[in-house]
């Protein structure tokens, strides 16, 4: 028997709010093991509530509805259900009790509307809320079919769910497995060209193996079901083994790990430092390492070399090559690498400059086009040229130029490291 998520309201149709409810049951279903295969949104219809209930009821034998439990006259969750399995509501008297104590606490008056919290179907239990005025229900109104309802709060939802909900699901038998999932990262491959290579392990059961993609990245997650995490991480860990394997360097976290994080980790391992100079990202490199805490023991600090200017008096940029090459080009982007880590006095200088578009190219140097210096301990400094394509957003280019500097280094410090050991 699976779960089913219906999220009930038109803000979420209209993309007024954010669906965070969606996502905390579909990460709280996973902790308990219960399979779930569906969501539903659907604005504040009767008819098309029925609709979606007739088709969930059917397939689902857990339907978890958000939303709709207000006072107000679209908040039709409670009626809706009750209409449409043909019983009548029920006003509960400890419930009506309950709303006006909590308007009384808050020194407000309850009105009128706030009666028809206290309906619920006949044959329901309560499903208590203790930080608002509108309680869900628990309601098995057939054999083999469970109703949770929730308030679309966030905040009253989460404390209905654990303090309540999940004791409720366990002790009907939902639960008595795990779903774990480990997640690996990779940057410097397609999706396409990933899953060509571990093709093999998309046929496994248990774990699963599944891909997906996102701004550059692509991501595998492997999954597994059991009764214990122990258990599940056991099963899992010879497949994220292999899949490490097969991908290699492409490979640089998993879970949480960032380029930026991973970075500043080999970086503490080396005892290096590192500097940057930006161009077309404006400072969007810097902030990425800045976001991780501990970052200023091996990040000293940058320069946004926006305007050529900055360029040559900063960074030492030849003037004559400025004028040659332009300053999105090869011999730009080295020297404001080697310009930066000699100002800053680091082991490492990281360059980025490029054309963010939508305007600035040309047929030789479309939007798109970016240059990545890097700097050695050494001395020695390399360029790497990037066609990010001019299709792409003025963000998105931003965005995977820094994250291509970042990945460029992360392999160079990867080779450093295994050349000491």
């Amino acid at each position: 028997m699976s779960a089913e998520i219906i999220c009930v309201g038109t803000e979420l149709l209209l993309g007024e709010i954010l669906n965070s409810n969606a996502q905390f049951l579909a990460l709280e279903l996973a902790n308990l093991g219960i399979p779930h295969y569906f969501q539903s949104v659907v604005g504040d219809n009767p008819t098309r509530l029925k609709q979606v209930l007739a088709i969930a009821s059917d397939r689902s034998g857990l339907l978890i509805l958000t939303g709709g439990l207000g006072p107000t006259p679209d908040d039709l969750t409670t009626e809706t259900l009750a209409e449409f399995f043909g019983v009548p509501l029920v006003e509960q008297p400890d419930v009506l009790e309950d709303i006006a104590q909590k308007f009384a606490e808050r020194g407000r008056h309850m009105t009128p509307s706030n009666r028809k919290q206290a309906l619920i179907p006949k044959g329901a239990e309560v499903l208590p809320n203790p930080g608002g005025t509108a309680p869900g229900i628990i309601w098995q109104p057939r054999s083999g079919l469970t109703i949770l309802t929730f308030p679309g709060v966030p905040s009253e939802m989460h404390q209905m769910w654990r303090e309540t909900a999940v004791p409720f699901l366990k002790r009907q038998g939902w639960g008595k497995q795990i779903i774990y999932s480990h997640t690996l990262r990779f940057w410097g491959i397609g999706e396409s060209a990933l899953a060509e290579k571990v093709a093999p392990f998309f046929h496994l059961t248990n774990p699963t193996v599944a891909p997906y993609a996102s701004q550059g990245e692509v991501r595998l997650r492997v999954s597994s079901r059991a009764p214990s995490q122990a258990e599940a991480q056991q099963l899992i860990e010879p497949v994220v083994e292999q899949l490490r394997e097969i991908a290699g360097a492409d490979y640089f976290g998993a879970n949480s790990d960032t380029l930026a994080s991973v970075v500043g980790q080999l970086l503490t391992d080396a005892d290096q430092t590192l500097s940057v100079a930006e161009s077309c990202t404006g400072g969007g490199l810097g902030q990425m390492l800045t976001a991780i805490p501990g970052s200023s023991h091996y990040f000293l600090g940058g320069v946004i070399s926006y305007d050529n200017s900055v360029k040559v008096s900063l960074l030492k940029v030849n003037p004559t090559d400025l004028q040659k090459w332009g300053a999105v080009s090869k011999p730009v982007a080295k020297q404001m690498a080697a310009g930066v880590r000699s100002l800053l006095s680091t082991d490492w200088g990281l360059s980025i400059t490029g054309i963010a578009g939508p305007g600035g190219g040309t047929e030789t140097k479309p939007v798109g086009l970016v240059y990545i210096g890097l700097a050695k301990p050494d001395g020695t400094v390399e360029c790497f040229k990037y066609p990010l394509g001019q299709n792409r957003s003025r963000d998105s280019i931003r965005y995977a130029s820094a994250c291509h500097a970042l990945d460029q280094l992360r392999r160079r410090l990867i080779i450093r490291l295994n050349s000491l050991l």
